[in-house]
């Protein structure tokens, strides 16, 4: 009697259904488990093109699930009076820096979440990998010639001038593995942080931390920007840039100049370059890709986004 009572109250606690408009990452085990959240569940295999494209294929949904990929802004939301919930498949910083009009949402009574730290692992890969092939002079340029070191002489990470800029969780790991290896870590955040201290690191303003360094990392969130002409003056000439952001941190007009002199920018995608015309610049190394994707991460991504999807259904 009491099983059968759970079964009906699992059933009556059922979204009627969920869309994933888009692709969202999820392993195919998890896609599985997603009918025990809804009686009917459609996921789209390509992203949409359009608003209207977006509004059709929520159409009656009381849930969704997005990547970073789609906007679903104020009309969207308007347009779809069945919504109950949005699932962010990706990143969620803020409210100013989210795909999803969470505000708006939230004020309609509907339930937005995202998932965070998921794909930091392969952005500190990523970041090693590219600096040490800078740095020794590794494999070929953009022209197809042999590299060569990036300050003359082949050299290691250690005793590197690394420059932090946002000491979240993707700049703490970066930290972190650069110190291993020998780096003299500065950093630079809204306020200074008691471990970084204690691990050695330096906390500095902006300008301070740009002078000091050789090498800047910027891991701030979507739509921050950081760095205008005077900061890329203060930085100076024969310097490496990493960005690892969802964005670009900096004055596109600025950077544009910067990077004309002997300076190198690496990013991993699109999105983290900002525009796409900076792709054949010899001193842009763009991968075109996201450096967090990984099968790890499509795993942790999707144990994020059920665990999200169970704590609501758990307070409906």
């Amino acid at each position: 009697m009491v099983l059968a009572i759970f079964e009906l109250f699992k059933f009556n606690n059922m979204f009627d259904k969920l869309v994933a408009i888009e692709p969202v990452g999820l392993i195919p085990s998890a896609e599985n488990q997603l009918h025990t959240f809804a009686r009917e569940v459609i996921l789209y295999p390509d992203i949409p093109k359009t608003r209207a494209e977006i509004i059709s294929r929520i159409g009656d949904a009381e849930a969704i699930l997005v990547n970073y990929t789609s906007i679903i802004d104020k009309q969207i939301i308007q347009s779809c009076p069945n919504l109950q919930y949005i699932g962010m498949c990706c990143s969620l910083y803020s409210p100013e820096s989210a795909n999803v009009d969470i505000k708006f949402a939230n004020s309609h009574g509907i339930t937005v979440t995202g998932i965070r730290d998921y794909g930091d692992e392969g952005v500190v890969e990523y970041v090693l990998s590219e600096l040490i092939r800078a740095l020794h002079g590794y494999g070929t340029d953009k022209k197809g010639n042999p590299s060569k070191p990036w300050f003359g002489q082949a050299r290691e990470i250690t005793d590197l001038k690394a420059g932090i800029i946002g000491l979240g969780k993707s700049g703490g790991m970066i930290a972190d593995a650069l110190h291993f290896l020998g780096a003299e870590i500065s950093y630079f955040s809204r306020n200074e942080k008691p471990e970084a201290r204690q691990k050695g690191y330096q906390f500095k303003n902006l300008h301070e931390l740009l002078a000091s360094s050789e090498v800047v990392f910027t891991c701030v969130n979507k739509n921050v920007t950081l760095l205008y002409r005077e900061e890329f003056e203060i930085f100076g000439n024969q310097k490496l840039l990493f960005n690892t952001g969802l964005s670009p941190a900096w004055q596109a007009e600025a950077f544009e100049e910067w990077i004309e002199a002997d300076n190198r920018l690496y990013c991993d995608s699109i999105e983290a370059l900002g525009n796409t015309a900076f792709l054949n610049h010899p001193h842009v190394y763009c991968m075109e890709l996201s450096a967090g994707r990984t099968k790890q991460a499509y795993k942790r991504l999707s144990k994020k986004v059920l665990h999200n999807l169970s704590e609501y259904k758990r307070g409906v």
